[in-house]
């Protein structure tokens, strides 16, 4: 008889439905697994995740990791959280990097859906998405869940949540020990590099026929000023996509921009773990924003606190979710590889066919490095330490491969003589 596959269901909602009261199919649920203290995980779970209320990027990477995790304990392990040691976790670590094809999708779905006022699990999802690049989707590739591997930060990813989940278990006094903790080789999953840089960054021409072909947009069409705007604000503030974004909680607005007393002007915004923090507005950022404004119909410049939604919507009222922004993005990306192919300039077009929105914060960056003192980029760009500022300074990289670009694969004929 051929043995049952096991399916796994969503374990928690989006962040916004997470606080509700958990729906009746739950308990049937963990009442099906013969888990002894399976109620008490999901609830210490679902209280992790939601004092994490304030940062959405934070929750979202958490509750992949800990959904994942619970679903293999509970499902293959058969084991409760108190009872997992270092071993059950090497084999978690092996587990994630290849799941069960029956645990993968190729496409990103929603966890739940609304039914008859329940909230209930979506039959398409699974807890591992396979995803393929830019590139190979414009060569007309699908994604096939049997290439699903787990990249080196990904697990990174995997690594730090669960520690951080494991040290609040211990802490709540449910485990005695981190499992996380207790692996002395954790660089057998997790690769090493000598010294890591910010590669994905666009190259100062690639970003001068992007913002090129942002204000000539701009120019045809004025409601793609929001275009202009928006990557003006990316590369002159290196922000990220979700301090651009609306967000649960939060919708970045016209009064983020603020004078202080010696009229300097700094954008506010509020960026990973929850931390807020002022960027230096340059003068053409401001003129930017004066231009955007006037298209808008409002003052040249915003008051304080004015509630006025940073990136408005063109139809209905709040501001542009993440989707909306990488789409008007990758609009302006197209244009620019349209350019740059026209000019023959076919290895730069390509380059950036595949490059994303982050990208434009590496770009942003990396340009400001060149130009700033190194504690004032770490600053506006929210590090916490100097050494990941010092991942965007390329000097010394330009310096190594410049003393290697001339290698010779023969020996010089005067070398060889010398020898004998």
């Amino acid at each position: 008889m051929a043995q049952q596959k096991i399916i796994p269901k969503p374990l928690f909602d989006t962040l916004e439905n997470l606080a509700e009261a958990q729906a009746s199919w739950v308990v049937s649920h963990i009442d099906s697994l013969n888990i002894k203290t399976a109620a008490q995980e999901l609830h210490l779970s679902r209280e992790f995740l939601l004092s994490y209320m304030g940062s959405a990027d934070t929750f979202t990477a958490y509750r992949r990791e800990v959904e994942r995790f619970l679903q293999w304990s509970w499902l293959i392990a058969k084991k409760s959280l108190p009872d997992i040691n270092r071993n059950d976790l090497r084999d978690y670590l092996e587990f994630v990097n290849q799941p069960p094809k029956d645990w993968i999708t190729d496409k990103t779905v929603a966890r739940f859906q609304d039914k008859l006022g329940e909230r209930v699990p979506n039959p398409a999802w699974r807890p591992f998405v396979v995803k393929i690049s830019k590139l190979q989707r414009n060569q007309g590739q699908t994604p096939n869940v049997l290439d699903y591997r787990l990249g080196n930060k990904s697990m990174q990813a995997v690594i730090s949540g669960l520690s951080t989940y494991f040290t609040y278990l211990q802490q709540e006094d449910f485990i005695e020990t981190n499992p996380v903790a207790l692996i002395r080789q954790k660089s057998r999953y997790i690769q090493r590099h000598q010294q890591q840089k910010v590669t994905r960054k666009l190259s100062h021409l690639q970003w001068q026929h992007v913002i090129s072909a942002a204000e000539l947009m701009a120019n045809e069409d004025t409601d793609d000023e929001r275009i202009y705007f928006m990557m003006s604000a990316f590369y002159l503030l290196g922000l990220r996509i979700s301090e651009l974004a609306e967000t649960p909680g939060r919708i970045p607005a016209m009064g983020d921009f603020a004078p202080d007393k010696h009229s300097r002007w700094w954008f506010t915004t509020v960026g990973k773990g929850n931390k807020v923090r002022d960027i230096a507005v340059p003068d053409i950022m401001l003129n930017t924003l004066k231009r955007y404004r006037t298209y808008l119909g409002l003052t040249p410049l915003p008051s304080r606190n004015e509630q006025t939604p940073l990136l408005n919507k063109q139809r209905g009222r709040g501001g542009l979710g993440t989707r909306q922004i990488r789409n008007l993005v990758q609009r302006c990306f197209n244009r620019a590889v349209t350019h740059l192919t026209q000019q023959g300039l076919e290895d730069a077009a390509q380059d950036l066919s595949v490059a994303t929105v982050h990208w434009l914060r590496h770009t942003a960056i990396s340009a400001d490095i060149e130009q700033r003192p190194r504690e004032h980029v770490r600053d506006d760009a929210g590090h916490e330490n100097a050494a990941t500022t010092d991942q965007y300074i390329d000097t010394d990289r330009v310096a190594r491969h410049e003393s290697a670009k001339h290698k010779q694969l023969k020996p010089k004929y005067d070398e060889i003589e010398n020898e004998q």
